[in-house]
């Protein structure tokens, strides 16, 4: 099992911009196919974005392609998501987690979660 520790969300006006970091707690980091998630009140974990292991090919929804980036420094065992243009529709709990079998955007794909971190965006 990866401890993943989530930091970054905070308090932004729409318009604003975030960065989330993710910590691993493995070394093996590098291999890891990872993604991140978020889950507004009363409403399912919804995929946001997610990164391959070795090349690093990414992969988005639709709601935040050309807003949001994910990347990774293997050298920090850290996981990054750049939220740019956020909109209130972005507030949420935003989840790492670590990718096991099956696809990039279903939640049931991944085996390890971090605590979460809130982001709010305020019109």
């Amino acid at each position: 099992q990866v401890t993943l520790v989530e930091s970054g969300g905070g308090l932004v006006q729409a318009g604003g911009s975030l960065r989330l970091s993710c910590a691993a707690s493995e070394r093996t980091f590098s291999n890891y196919r990872m993604g991140w998630f978020r889950q507004a009140p009363g409403k399912e974990r919804e995929f946001v974005a997610a990164i391959s292991g070795g090349v690093g090919t990414t992969y988005y929804a639709d709601s935040v392609k050309g807003r949001f980036t994910i990347s990774r420094d293997n050298a920090k065992n850290t996981l990054y998501l750049q939220m740019n243009s956020l909109k209130p529709e972005d507030t949420a709990v935003y989840y790492c987690a670590r990718k096991g079998s099956g696809s990039y955007d279903a939640a049931s794909s991944y085996v390890d979660w971090g605590q979460g971190t809130q982001v709010t965006v305020s019109s």
